[in-house]
C-alpha cells in the first residue's frame, strides 16, 4: 500500500506508524535522532507536547519522510504565514463566520 503524501493522524500515531514501517524501536529512533528513548515514548503517548519544528525535522529525516508529513508541522507553518498576512486572516474569518450556520 502506498503511503499518503501527508499524515492525517495525530503526531503520536504518525510517529508510531512510521517507526513500525521502518522497523525502528524507541532506542533505534533515539540513536538516529539524538533524542532519548524515554522522551520519544512520552511524545508518542501524548505525555509531552508536540516538539518544535526542528525536532520534527530530525524525526522526519530518521523516519524517511519530509517534515510536512506531520499534520502539526503543517499547522504551524500555516499559522506562522497567517500571522504575516493579517488581511488574509480577516478574509478567512469572515468566510468562516458566514458559513457558521451550516
Amino acid at each position: 500500500m502506498k503511503r499518503r503524501l501527508f499524515s492525517e493522524a495525530p503526531f503520536g500515531e504518525t510517529v508510531t506508524a512510521l517507526m513500525e514501517e521502518c522497523g525502528l524501536t524507541y532506542r533505534g529512533l533515539a540513536v538516529a535522532t539524538g533524542l532519548s528513548a524515554g522522551y520519544l515514548n512520552h511524545l508518542v503517548h501524548g505525555n509531552r507536547p508536540v516538539p518544535s519544528n526542528e525536532v520534527i525535522a530530525g524525526l522526519a529525516r530518521a523516519l524517511g519522510v519530509e517534515p510536512e508529513y506531520f499534520r502539526e508541522y503543517r499547522i504551524r507553518v500555516i499559522t506562522e504565514r497567517l500571522e504575516e498576512m493579517p488581511e488574509l486572516v480577516d478574509r478567512l474569518f469572515r468566510q468562516l463566520a458566514e458559513r457558521g450556520g451550516e
